[in-house]
C-alpha cells in the first residue's frame, strides 16, 4: 500500500475489463448513516479514485462534519479505487466520480459516454516524472534525453508520448523501460526516472532519506484538471438538484480540509483509512502539499471546483496532444455549479 500506482486511464473503455487498473489493495466499503439532514435526495454513492487517504479528506470532512447529510442525503457510500471509474458512474453504479480530463475525455471520446465533468478538485494535476537529486536529476523536459524512464504500461504511457511531444523530444532519445506501481526501480537504480505522483511517490521516497527531483506535467506543457467531479448527462438534466448539493457538500468539505489539514491526515488515518496501515507523518505531508494543487489564484478568484475558460482550453490543447478528439462542451459542464456560486455566494470564501 506505501506506493502507488495512479493511471491516467486514458487508454480506458467502458467495458469494465479494459477500465480497471490493477488491484493495489483498498479499505471496504463505507456508509455514513444519516444525522440531522433532510433525506429528500436519498442515497450517494461516490466512487473515489484511489484508497481511502488524505487526498480524500475533504470528503471525509463533508462525511465526518454532516455537509452530505445537511444537502439532503440520506447516507453517502464512498467506495475506493483503483477502479472502473468511468463506468461505474456511465452505468450508474455511482452517482458520482472522481477522475482526470484525460481519462473521462478518452472514454466519452471512444465510447461516447454520456459523461460530464462538473467541477474539480486539483486545478493541477499531480503527475510528475520522478527522479533522484544524486541521479537522474531530472528537472527539465530537456533533462529526459537519453535517460531511462520507468512509465506503467496503458494511459501512462499516452500521457508520457505526450510529454514529450509537447516539448518536441524525440521519443527515440528516451529509453522508455516498463515497470509495475512500485517505483523500487528508481531506488535501486534500474531507471533514471519514474512517472509518478507528486503526492505520494514522491513523498515516500524522500521519506526514505532520499533528496529528489520533480517535473511536474502541469507546468512543463501538460495541465489538465484532475480529481474532477464525473456525472452522467442524465443526472444533469434529470437531477440537477443532487449534483447542486453533492458540489455543495464537497466545497464545505474542502473548505474545511484546507482549514485543517492536520486533522484531515488523522480521519485518513485512524478512521475512513484504518485498515491500510497509513503513515500518519507522509498523510499530513500529502494533505499540506495537494493544497497547492487545489487552491490557485483562479480558485482564489472563484472559488472551488471551479474551471476558468483558460484552464479549459488549457486542457483541450493537452487532450489533443495525447491524440483525444473530444469538444470542450462534450467534456466540461459547469453551468449547475456557477448557478449554485451565483445562489450561495459564500460557498466561493476559501479559509483564511
Amino acid at each position: 500500500m506505501t506506493f502507488r500506482f495512479r493511471a491516467v486511464r486514458a487508454g480506458a473503455l467502458l467495458t469494465a475489463a479494459a477500465l480497471l487498473t490493477t488491484a493495489c489493495g483498498s479499505g471496504d466499503d463505507e456508509s455514513a448513516a444519516a444525522s440531522g439532514g433532510d433525506a429528500g435526495l436519498g442515497d450517494l454513492t461516490l466512487q473515489l479514485s484511489w484508497i481511502k487517504n488524505a487526498e480524500f479528506a475533504g470528503e471525509f470532512f463533508a462525511d465526518t462534519n454532516g455537509h452530505y447529510t445537511d444537502a439532503g442525503f440520506a447516507s453517502v457510500t464512498m467506495d475506493p479505487g483503483p477502479g472502473a471509474i468511468e463506468t461505474l458512474v456511465a452505468t450508474e453504479d455511482a452517482d458520482f466520480g472522481l477522475s482526470n480530463a484525460v481519462s473521462t475525455a478518452q472514454v466519452i471520446a471512444e465510447e461516447d459516454a454520456p459523461l460530464r465533468i462538473v467541477g474539480t478538485k486539483f486545478q493541477k494535476n499531480p503527475f510528475t516524472i520522478l527522479s533522484l537529486a544524486d541521479g537522474g536529476d531530472i528537472a527539465t523536459p530537456q533533462d529526459l534525453v537519453g535517460k531511462r524512464i520507468g512509465v506503467q504500461a496503458g494511459g501512462n504511457e499516452t500521457l508520457f508520448d505526450a510529454l514529450l511531444e509537447v516539448n518536441g523530444i524525440d521519443p527515440a532519445s528516451v529509453e522508455k523501460v516498463p515497470v509495475e506501481y512500485d517505483p523500487a526501480p528508481l531506488i535501486d537504480g534500474e531507471v533514471d526516472g519514474f512517472l509518478a505522483y507528486l503526492t505520494n511517490e514522491s513523498i515516500t521516497v524522500q521519506s526514505q532519506g532520499l533528496a529528489v527531483t520533480n517535473l511536474p506535467f502541469a507546468d512543463n506543457g501538460l495541465p489538465f484538471v484532475a480529481e474532477s467531479v464525473i456525472t452522467t448527462e442524465r443526472m444533469i438534466a434529470e437531477e440537477p438538484e443532487r449534483v447542486q448539493a453533492f458540489l455543495e457538500a464537497e466545497i464545505r468539505g474542502w473548505q474545511d480540509a484546507l482549514a485543517d489539514p492536520a486533522e484531515g491526515a488523522r480521519l485518513a488515518v485512524e478512521e475512513y483509512g484504518a485498515d491500510l496501515q497509513l503513515d500518519m507523518a507522509k498523510e499530513l505531508e500529502q494533505s499540506e502539499v495537494q493544497a497547492g494543487l487545489i487552491v490557485t489564484p483562479d480558485v482564489e478568484a472563484n472559488g472551488l471546483f471551479t474551471i476558468s475558460d483558460e484552464l479549459i482550453e488549457q486542457n483541450m490543447t493537452t487532450l489533443a496532444a495525447a491524440g483525444i478528439d473530444i469538444r470542450a462542451e462534450d467534456l466540461f459542464d459547469l453551468s449547475l455549479l456557477e448557478q449554485l456560486l451565483e445562489e450561495k455566494p459564500e460557498l466561493t470564501e476559501l479559509p483564511s
